[in-house]
């Protein structure tokens, strides 16, 4: 009787299947959104004041740089009041930029280290290409919506008007078409803006992501959780405006608390 064959050996895999598999990207797990409350940005902002007093001449650096750009506006709207609005715009493409180093500082905090005042400097410099990318982005909304407050400036009063002398002349209530049409057009640059940045900076800096992906989680928490993240965009709207009446002089201190807020509020939406 003749021994039984040996059974075949299984096939090798064809060229093209292996190398297929070999490219395949890698599939990353989606990022996960928290639940948040009412109660949440308050304690944010307590949170961000914690971190003040706790690194308070870091912040007061960066304080004394968001009044100092408040001047530089001031001084823009004694030799050309038409572009102060357009200008003002900036505010929302900087801020982020600058409160990268309070983001460094509440990281630093949260992980038991002491901050660094140098190292918040270059806190931008291990993600320099995605935040350029993200810069750009922000750098288009803030020309288009410098754009739109000049075209606004043009049709309502059919060129530019001189309003040296008081701010308060361009907001006078025979110019209600004006404040209207401003105001609209303002809002909606602004929520787009706030839309997209709310956590992805901090994001941006805490993680190995790109800055498509920190944009798109940072749209999704504002549309998945619009009641709360709409609560905290209109607390800081209204915490910086009331620090700006004094000749900016509050932002030397609202300005940093909102910065260390603000990357609370991404520890708290975005699951590690």
């Amino acid at each position: 009787m003749s021994p039984e064959a040996p059974s075949p050996s299984p096939p090798a895999p064809l060229p093209e299947l292996a190398a297929a598999t070999a490219a395949a990207p890698e599939v990353r797990p989606a990022i996960v959104l928290r639940p948040l409350g009412f109660a949440d940005p308050l304690r944010w902002l307590a949170l961000g004041w914690a971190d003040f007093r706790r690194a308070p001449a870091i912040g007061l650096f960066y304080g004394g740089c968001f009044m100092v750009m408040g001047w530089a506006l001031m001084r823009a709207y004694e030799h050309a009041p038409a572009y102060l609005l357009a200008l003002s715009a900036g505010f929302l493409l900087v801020a982020p930029f600058l409160c990268l180093g309070l983001y460094h500082v509440s990281r630093e905090l949260q992980a038991g280290r002491r901050p660094d005042f140098g190292a918040s400097l270059m806190a931008w410099d291990s993600r320099m290409g995605q935040l350029g990318i993200f810069a750009f982005v922000l750098l288009v909304l803030e020309m288009l919506w410098a754009r739109s407050t000049l075209v606004i400036f043009a049709v309502t009063f059919d060129g530019m008007p001189d309003f040296k002398g008081s701010i308060a002349a361009l907001f006078d209530p025979e110019n209600i078409t004006f404040i209207v049409a401003w105001a609209i057009v303002g809002a909606i640059f602004a929520t787009l803006i706030f839309s997209v940045s709310v956590v992805s900076m901090p994001m941006l800096l805490d993680r190995s992501t790109d800055a498509i992906t920190a944009a798109l989680t940072s749209l999704r928490l504002v549309l998945t959780q619009t009641p709360v993240m709409f609560f905290w965009g209109a607390l800081i709207a209204a915490i910086t405006f009331t620090a700006m009446a004094p000749w900016f002089i509050g932002l030397v201190v609202v300005a940093p608390v909102i910065g260390h807020a603000s990357w609370h509020a991404y520890r708290a939406a975005v699951a590690a």
